[in-house]
């Protein structure tokens, strides 16, 4: 093997530095193990690089605009070069306008908050729930699960096509599945909505921390992501796009930041006149902090190369999948087929096994961080796993209600930050679980299943 071949390979099984992998748990059976942290698909760990970066910057934190000291220059120097850093990392166009939220469920919400009057949403029912819920003001078309990425584009099309007059319409679309990890065909849906008059959002919650996105590349209207997902612990969002509905609409929050004078009329009414910049859509104090951690993973991400780490991922898919296809027991659950492209999200269920119960045995047997249940993707799962209940075991699922039919999966999901180490542990307890059983009591405890002491 040359030394340039060496090296690449070395890149691929080498993980960036993420904080908790020394961390030790106990285990039910006795002693510790190093904790495997596979539900990054609900929050990654932070990055080593951002958490160093904010310590740096903490002893300097200050308020954000308008104040005169030195550290609140710096301050907001640093959150503005924050937000120039992560349009860069989207691929923004020049005059697209990047908000800082909360999350992407905030985001998502903020653009609901200033759709047109009389706008048409279309979403398909697999979307997260942050993408299927937030519309509710507005008109509003569910589509049915498509079941390859073809009939994804042809859905879309044939609704759009269908839809009532010619006014402002808005698809919302995710970018990889919470659920099944599936890559989405987003760049193809962006064409069929433009192609009918309609903009398009994209939910690159699941995406970004996977592979790059370019909002200018994919012909997205708007890209909504959050940063705890994206390594970047602190609370924060980003929804960056096309500035007129934003610059139209009254101020997603009323407030200081978001004004720009306020003046009392003869009246005694109050009179605003509004930003017209991101700001408007920013009241109150910013979240500095998690604005500077949303960059500085951004900038880890760029310069660890999307190539390197998308080659890296799936070479942990590979081990995952091809040790669960080992365990005759295990289903993976899919859209588009075993064949389709995905980042590092899997779901399954053991057959003989309540998923709550497997997960809960993961956690206390093995020291392995799963996630168990629906995923906050109800209609999604509930699909794809059907109408047959599963065993009820020890415990049952945390969504189901006293007499309610449990139907609940298992998610592993990895990343940037995950060694082979916690993959090939994770097989090895699935196998071992589903041949041995259990070697502990479980019962269910304020929803969740727990160990029986």
């Amino acid at each position: 093997m040359s030394v340039s071949t060496a090296a690449s390979a070395q890149s691929v099984r080498a993980p960036l530095p993420v904080l908790g992998r020394d961390v030790t748990v106990p285990l039910v059976t006795g002693g510790e193990v190093t904790y495997a942290a596979l539900d990054y698909a609900a929050s990654a760990p932070a990055l080593q690089r951002v958490w160093d970066d904010v310590a740096a910057y903490a002893p300097y934190y200050g308020s954000v605009h308008r104040g005169a000291g030195y550290l609140s220059q710096l301050s907001t120097d640093l959150f503005e070069n924050a937000r120039a850093t992560i349009a860069e990392f989207l691929d923004c166009r020049p005059d697209d306008q990047l908000i800082f939220t909360r999350s992407t469920t905030d985001s998502l919400n903020l653009l609901a908050a200033v759709l047109p009057a009389d706008c048409q949403v279309f979403v398909f029912e697999t979307e997260h729930h942050a993408s299927l819920l937030p519309w509710k003001d507005a008109q509003v078309s569910y589509l049915d699960a498509p079941r390859t990425p073809a009939q994804a584009v042809a859905t879309l099309d044939a609704a759009l096509a269908g839809r009532d007059g010619h006014g402002p319409a808005l698809v919302c679309v995710t970018g990889a599945s919470n659920v099944t990890g599936e890559l989405w065909p987003v760049r193809e849906l962006a064409a069929a909505a433009h192609a009918h008059g309609a903009r398009i959002v994209l939910d690159a919650a699941q995406l970004a921390p996977h592979h790059p996105v370019s909002v200018r590349d994919l012909d997205v209207d708007w890209v909504a992501f959050s940063g705890h997902k994206l390594y970047a612990p602190f609370g924060t969002g980003v929804l960056a796009g096309r500035a007129d509905w934003l610059r139209a609409a009254e101020p997603y929050l009323a407030g200081g930041g978001a004004s720009r004078t306020v003046t009392r009329r003869a009246d005694g009414s109050v009179a605003v006149e509004w930003h017209e910049t991101a700001a408007r859509h920013e009241a109150g104090s910013p979240n500095v902090i998690g604005a500077y951690a949303v960059a500085s993973a951004c900038k880890a991400l760029t310069e660890a190369g999307f190539d390197t780490l998308v080659a890296r991922e799936r070479h942990l898919i590979e081990k995952v999948r091809a040790g669960l296809a080992e365990v005759p027991e295990v289903r993976v659950l899919s859209l588009f087929g075993d064949d389709a492209p995905r980042v590092g999200v899997l779901s399954f269920v053991v057959e003989g096994w309540n998923s709550s119960h497997f997960a809960a045995a993961l956690s206390a047997e093995y020291g392995i961080g799963v996630r168990d249940g629906l995923f906050c993707a109800h209609p999604l799962v509930r699909t794809l796993l059907g109408s047959d209940p599963q065993s009820q075991g020890e415990c049952g699922a945390p969504e189901a209600a006293p007499g309610e039919k449990s139907l609940n999966a298992i998610r592993v999901s990895f990343g940037a930050g995950t060694p082979d180490e916690h993959v090939e542990r994770f097989v090895t307890a699935v196998r071992q679980l589903v041949r041995d059983g259990a070697k502990w009591h479980y019962h269910t405890e304020n929803g969740r299943c727990v160990p029986t002491t």
